[in-house]
């Protein structure tokens, strides 16, 4: 199954604040970099290792490290948010940028800024907080493949049943990973409940 809810307790309480439109933008990027942590954990379970020997203070033990390259591509802006735990958790891990911005009147987003490292022999973590209509996360998609991207996993903190649907129609092969499926979408292409523009909440520049 190419979707994957992340039901963890940490993560529904976290959804939970990040949700209220009293939380500001300073405990909001707080918010967003911890479920990030649970969702990069999630999504990396099956990372190859490769084995090797360790001197502990006492004898020799057996010990794994890691063996595959990851790739982390936010797309600009909200994705920003959710880059900072990954670079934490993954010292080796390459980087890369998608810019696309939505249409309002259209819901159409359009490419301006894509600069994207070897992305081939990676796993690669495709960073969107927000899964709507899906055109932007599945033009991303499209973007990293033709930079080679052959194993991608798409990480979200809320997802619509129109996002999931376009994504599986238009890219069966990726995996997403989210800590929420809401309702719907509104007549502007807004998820209900949602928790209104990740990006303007995590910058302070929404009103």
């Amino acid at each position: 199954m190419p979707f994957h809810l992340i039901d963890h307790p940490l993560a529904l309480e976290v959804v939970g604040k990040l949700r209220d439109k009293r939380t500001l933008p300073a405990e909001f990027r707080d918010l967003a970099r911890r479920l990030t942590t649970v969702l990069a954990i999630e999504a990396t379970r099956g990372l190859k290792t490769n084995s090797y020997t360790v001197e502990t203070p006492l004898e020799s033990a057996q010990a794994e490290r890691l063996s595959q390259g990851i790739a982390a591509v936010p797309i600009l802006r909200a994705g920003l948010g959710m880059l900072s735990p990954i670079t934490e958790l993954f010292q080796n891990v390459s980087v890369g940028y998608i810019g696309l911005v939505r249409d309002e009147s259209t819901a159409i987003a359009t490419s301006y800024y894509c600069k994207l490292p070897k992305l081939s022999a990676s796993l690669t973590l495709l960073l969107d907080p927000m899964l709507a209509t899906g055109g932007t996360a599945s033009q991303a998609c499209d973007l990293v493949k033709a930079a080679g991207a052959e194993n991608i996993k798409l990480l979200s903190v809320v997802a619509a049943p129109e996002g999931m649907d376009r994504i599986s129609r238009e890219h069966p092969d990726v995996h997403v990973y989210f800590a929420a499926l809401d309702r719907e979408l509104n007549a502007l292409k807004y998820i209900l409940p949602g928790l209104g523009d990740f990006g303007d909440r995590l910058y302070g520049t929404e009103g």
